[in-house]
């Protein structure tokens, strides 16, 4: 198992290395993609991308909690939490790139 991270830094220089944009605009570009998708989850909207995935948020319900510290009870308000959805051809590329198997089911009939 492959256990590097790609940070932010590294996607602005794969922009770069394709795009051959200077790094100032590259970083601009990956700036600006993050700040689209932050800002449409704050306003409630859901982003799709077709072929990646989809972003949106999730209410999580209050509940009461504990402070591990001390013990005491905690009240901890509802909030939206961000959630991604991988499409399913990206599932496929994670796993190494084979099509999904269609699910076993009842034979159709054949056309001999």
């Amino acid at each position: 198992m492959n256990d590097s991270t790609m940070t932010k830094a590294d996607l602005v220089e794969e922009v770069v290395r394709i795009t051959e944009l200077p790094r100032k605009e590259s970083e601009i570009v990956v700036e600006t993609i993050f700040e689209s998708i932050i800002a449409a989850l704050q306003g409630g909207d859901k982003i799709e991308i077709r072929g990646f995935g989809s972003f949106r948020t999730r209410q999580r319900r209050g509940r009461t909690g504990r402070n591990p510290k001390t013990g005491a009870k905690v009240e901890v308000p509802p909030k939206r939490i961000p959630f991604f959805k991988p499409s399913k051809e990206l599932k496929d590329f994670v796993n190494g790139g084979a099509p999904a198997t269609p699910p076993a089911g009842p034979e159709s009939p054949s056309r001999s």
